[in-house]
């Protein structure tokens, strides 16, 4: 029945939805289900505006009914059509005059009701507005896993190579050879302590000075006081005296040093020459220093590089130097042991992946590259590599040696370190730049990789010029007080061996950057877009 404290006033009617009303036909909340109550009014307080009126009271406390997942239609006033409620909406909503739209209440405390979907999780759908529907990742990580595709382009190329590493490596070792031993005697090394040295004229053994007349022309000695630390006489003190010369070593007392001993007798300081210092302990905190550095920036990506940087000694020391002291052409070897480098370290370092064979394939083209150069111009030029190191290596062997492919030798093995940074950093700017628009083509890569490639050749040639220039440098100092012209500096052995060595590795350098920029397009364009990046795709 109606209350009267709901009748309409002179303001208007005001249209409440009081929970007496049912929801729909068939669902009613009371009394026979499925008829619907007749609406009751409530007569708004003095000084309030019409229903229509979209500023409606804050402190309006009516009371709010349960939504529910059906639809809800408000009665209508006679002559204008029922509206719809909305399934969120907790509260009534008058009905708005022709053209105008409410506002919505901010203070209603009325009691809310709880919507039968609030119970379960709402389901995010993706709109155009809300940014990439589709959840593609463009996360940088490790290198995503290569589609079939590009693994047996890159299998086909790669196989043959690291076929023919393998089986160079193979035929060039000295199976079943005897170690090649110096013909010349070096002489055991023996450690030894200096406890006094003393400066005075050079006596020989068991000679005394008598009176203080010296020859002053005669060249003073270093009489040194020694207590052997290993060796046949460890323990012992030993006495010797060596010539003071400008190319001497200046030894003092507490130094730690190194003797020569012939195998003679233990006893005679004659078994024994001066030679150097110890340098064990500074090399090995230095070294642990280094090793530190790359583990605290590189974590695990820097022990990768640790195990790979020991590897290449190891291939250095177990495969170069015997074969080349077996009389194997030097440069065939240094091509073999630098392609077995290449693989253990990038791979190593940089993982097993698209972009990382890239830069291998790079890699030994430029390297191949460099070794012709060398050996043409290092022929064209007349270059024995006959410098005062080789002179002395080959007195010791006994025998001949390639003096020639031991400096082609070491141009391929001195450029390989140079040549992995710019092919594997060509490699990752050609990889990020498809990551980051799928729809480059090859050729686009390949002149956006070039215009990175152009920056990074002026300071990879440098580096190389200053690394040849600084292992030269007494040479470089040796020649410019010789007196001779420029022309005539520059066209000595010492120093056109060096020229050679820079300009050589430089252009294979140079050459690396279009190379591989080229090889990583054509390789990174054929390669799927959902095999570009490695992160998850994010819900939308």
């Amino acid at each position: 029945m109606d209350r009267p404290d709901l009748d309409d006033d002179e303001t208007g009617p005001i249209r409440r939805i009081t929970d007496e009303v049912s929801l729909s036909p068939g669902h009613g909340t009371s009394g026979t289900p499925g008829t619907p109550r007749k609406p009751v009014r409530r007569a708004p307080a003095e000084g309030t505006r019409r229903a229509g009126d979209p500023d409606r009271r804050r402190t309006d406390t009516g009371p709010q009914r349960a939504a529910h997942s059906g639809s809800l239609r408000i009665p209508a006033e006679p002559g204008r059509a029922a509206t719809p409620r909305r399934r969120g909406d907790t509260g009534p909503q008058p009905v708005p005059a022709d053209g105008e739209r409410p506002a919505a209440r901010r203070g209603d405390t009325g009691p809310q009701g709880v919507t039968e979907t609030a119970a379960r999780p709402r389901r995010k759908v993706a709109t155009p507005e809300a940014g990439h529907g589709h959840g593609h990742g463009h996360g940088h990580g490790p290198a995503a896993p290569a589609s079939r595709r590009v693994r047996l382009l890159l299998i086909w190329l790669l196989a043959p190579l690291a076929l023919a590493t393998v089986v160079g490596m193979i035929v060039l070792y000295p199976w079943g050879k005897a170690d090649p031993t110096s013909v010349v005697p070096q002489g055991t090394p023996v450690h030894a302590d200096i406890r006094t040295t003393t400066t005075g004229p050079c006596l020989a053994q068991g000679q005394v000075q008598v009176g203080d007349q010296t020859d002053p022309n005669a060249k003073p000695c270093l009489t040194v006081e020694l207590t052997m630390t290993d060796g046949p006489a460890s323990g012992k003190p030993l006495r010797l005296t060596v010539p003071i010369e400008p190319s001497t070593p200046r030894f003092a007392t507490g130094d730690a040093v190194v003797l020569a001993y012939n195998g003679g007798n233990a006893g005679d300081p004659a078994s024994f020459q001066l030679v150097d210092f110890q340098r064990g302990t500074p090399l090995l905190v230095l070294a642990a220093l280094f090793a530190v550095a790359v583990l605290v920036l590189g974590r695990w990506q820097g022990i990768a590089a640790l195990v790979a940087l020991g590897l290449s000694f190891v291939v250095i020391a177990l495969f170069i130097l015997p074969a080349i002291l077996a009389g194997e052409n030097p440069l065939v070897v240094a091509i073999a042991g630098a392609g077995a480098i290449m693989f253990i370290a990038l791979y190593l370092t940089h993982g097993l992946s698209a972009r990382t064979s890239a830069a291998v394939l790079g890699t030994l083209v430029s390297l191949a590259l460099i070794g012709v150069l060398s050996a043409i111009f290092s022929a064209a030029a007349s270059l024995t590599g006959l410098d005062d190191s080789t002179s002395t290596l080959i007195g010791s062997l006994g025998h001949g040696i390639d003096a020639r492919g031991l400096l082609l030798a070491g141009v391929v093995i001195g450029a390989l370190g140079v040549l992995d940074d710019v092919t594997v950093t060509q490699t990752s700017a050609v990889w990020e730049l498809r990551r980051a628009n799928p729809d480059l083509t090859w050729r686009e890569l390949y002149s956006s990789g070039l215009r990175i490639g152009r920056d990074h050749v002026g300071s990879a040639v440098n580096t190389l010029v200053m690394a040849y220039a600084g292992a030269a440098l007494p040479v470089l100092l040796y020649s410019s007080i010789s007196g001779v012209g420029l022309g005539a500096l520059l066209g000595s052995e010492d120093i056109a061996q060096e020229i050679i060595r820079t300009l050589a590795g430089s252009v294979g350098i140079v050459a690396a950057v279009p190379v591989t920029t080229v090889l990583a397009a054509l390789i990174a364009a054929r390669e799927p877009a959902d095999h570009l990046s490695t992160a998850k795709a994010a819900p939308a």
